[in-house]
């Protein structure tokens, strides 16, 4: 074997290790997001805002589908106990959730549907994006954005 191979080889397997680490390192960020939005979809479901606000950080940022901007937890529990209409709770279903370990930030996008209370057949739907931040080891929804689009 040439000299310079085996050093080669070694720096190479360090970099494949790396690598390897760093995708378990994501997945395992992004399996914490995926159980977190399925449990906000539960909390949803249940009608348990009080359950649900607990995976919002305090100053979210909520565009609805129908474009009014939200800011706050408070603002947003509020709209929510003025709501006029039938009972409704959302499904997010996401397609994509990018990690970034450096700044603590990750990216969720997919489809959401909504349900009127007792319905199995969506009323409503579209495209959402969150922004998720780590807080203190815990991921948290900084901000979504619904987009209401025809089925």
């Amino acid at each position: 074997m040439q000299p310079f191979i085996k050093p080669f080889l070694k720096f190479f397997l360090v970099i494949l290790m790396l690598q390897t680490f760093q995708v378990f390192g994501q997945q395992a960020e992004i399996n914490q997001i995926l159980t977190q939005r399925e449990a906000s979809n539960q909390a949803l479901r249940n009608f348990d805002e009080d359950l649900n606000s607990t995976f919002l950080t305090e100053e979210v940022l909520i565009t609805t589908g129908a474009g009014t901007l939200i800011s706050g937890k408070a603002k947003l529990m509020e709209y929510i106990k003025n709501s006029s209409g039938p009972r409704m709770y959302w499904v997010r279903t996401p397609d994509e959730i990018k990690v970034n370990p450096e700044s603590n930030l990750a990216w969720e996008t997919g489809t959401w549907k909504g349900f009127v209370e007792g319905s199995k057949e969506s009323v409503v739907g579209g495209k959402y994006s969150a922004q998720w931040t780590k807080e203190s080891g815990i991921w948290l929804i900084q901000s979504q954005l619904f987009v209401t689009l025809p089925n």
